[in-house]
């Protein structure tokens, strides 16, 4: 099945490429990675060898350059197949929908450094 980005699709937040990777919450969760493409203060958009639903949540924890993580509860905007030969079978949005404030001041803080540069 493929899942394709919406034509509404507009960014209302600023995203910046940053080199972390996210991984989801669990038990399991050292056996799965997916690799960022771009972070926002509203999502962000990752590459996975997993198929997404669009509307699936996920709790994701973010693995920050500077150390330490940020935790979070996401759902899957869309899922987009990738041709074969790319990084990852899947490039996947997904939007930020709880995450603790403390946390999201980590992501915050990781855009304005990234943004300076």
């Amino acid at each position: 099945m493929r899942f394709v980005k919406p034509e509404s699709d507009r960014r209302r937040f600023h995203r910046a490429g940053v080199p972390v990777l996210v991984r989801p919450v669990g038990p399991l969760a050292r056996l799965v990675q997916y690799q960022i493409q771009d972070v926002g203060l509203g999502g962000l958009r990752c590459y996975s060898d997993e198929e997404h639903p669009p509307g699936r949540r996920l709790e994701i924890e973010i693995a920050l350059p500077q150390g330490g993580s940020a935790v979070a509860l996401v759902e899957v905007v869309w899922d987009e197949v990738l041709p074969v030969g790319s990084p990852a079978r899947h490039d996947v949005g997904l939007r930020f929908v709880a995450a603790a404030p403390e946390d999201m001041e980590r992501i915050a803080r990781l855009l304005a450094a990234r943004e300076k540069r």
